[in-house]
């Protein structure tokens, strides 16, 4: 059954819950047991905040925000992190972005915009040069890669900037998604992910105002209207960051799937690439995908 566009938030967390499920019931009895293991250390992290209380522990990482930011190259040490989790499988990237906000303030910015361009960058060229004969043989005996690469080829520069901009596949998927599609070029994918600056911009704006609320002293100056316009502006920010996302992400889908001269099962079929990029991932996966023409 071709894969439909999703229509709502709740239709949204509904398709990733069912798809973690069926990842997880795939997975080896050690895949299994390191998974496990990850909820055991949530579990014992959401304990230890209770314990520990939320305001000492927002002091505490506020207080080593300080001294990042005062340190000569804490930029650099951050920026570095930055440009490493755009290399597949390690993930962070907005985490990180927002604790650029956090330390630094909206100059961070700056550090966040620049270590992205350059991290994705460098992603892709060495993905490209690493894989590219794998990437040839994976693709030329799957039907979606091909229509997707035939889409990219034809709409060029507009389409890339559409499907960079959306937050499916994650930030480290996406980087390896385009050094997978041979038709796009490093300045056009550079050029792309100069569209994703707003995305940055609110997330460092999301981690400045949460450094406000994190510090005592500075709460201590705040009224109580003050605190709650800044705990409105965070809780804010993120749910314009998710209903964003989740806009952006079916307007995508919905174009490619209706895109002029192309019949419909070739744009189903480039639509779908995208969905299921995560789990196919030609660049990602330790031997290459076959058998999947149907």
């Amino acid at each position: 059954m071709a894969a439909q566009p999703l229509s709502s938030p709740l239709a949204m967390i509904n398709k990733y819950a069912k798809y973690g499920l069926h990842r997880y019931r795939k997975l080896h009895i050690f895949g299994k047991l390191f998974i496990c293991l990850v909820v055991l250390f949530y579990i014992c992290m959401s304990v230890f905040i209770i314990v520990v209380t939320p305001a000492r522990i927002a002091q505490y990482s506020y207080d080593k925000a300080r001294i990042l930011a005062s340190t000569r190259l804490g930029w650099l040490v951050l920026a570095g992190v930055m440009v490493c989790v755009s290399f597949p499988p390690l993930i962070g990237h907005t985490t990180l972005v927002t604790l650029c906000g956090f330390a630094y303030g909206m100059k961070g910015f700056f550090i966040g915009a620049s270590a992205s361009l350059v991290g994705s960058a460098l992603a892709f060229v060495v993905l490209r040069f690493l894989f590219s004969e794998k990437l040839h043989a994976w693709s030329s005996q799957n039907q979606k890669w091909k229509a997707l690469e035939s889409v990219v080829t034809e709409k060029g520069l507009p389409l890339i900037i559409l499907i960079r901009v959306s937050p499916f596949p994650p930030w480290v998927y996406s980087n390896s998604l385009f050094a997978s599609i041979e038709a796009v070029k490093l300045w056009q994918f550079i050029v792309a992910t100069f569209f994703i600056f707003p995305k940055i911009l609110l997330h460092t704006f999301i981690g400045s105002k949460i450094a406000a609320l994190s510090d005592g002293d500075q709460r201590g100056h705040m009224d109580t209207r003050t605190k709650i316009l800044n705990g409105l502006l965070v809780g804010g920010g993120i749910v314009i960051a998710f209903i964003a996302s989740w806009t952006v992400y079916n307007l995508v889908q919905s174009h490619i799937r209706h895109l002029d001269g192309f019949p419909p099962e070739v744009d189903e079929l480039a639509a779908e690439a995208i969905e299921d990029y995560d789990e196919e991932a030609p660049l990602l996966s330790p031997t290459q995908v076959v058998g999947t023409i149907h």
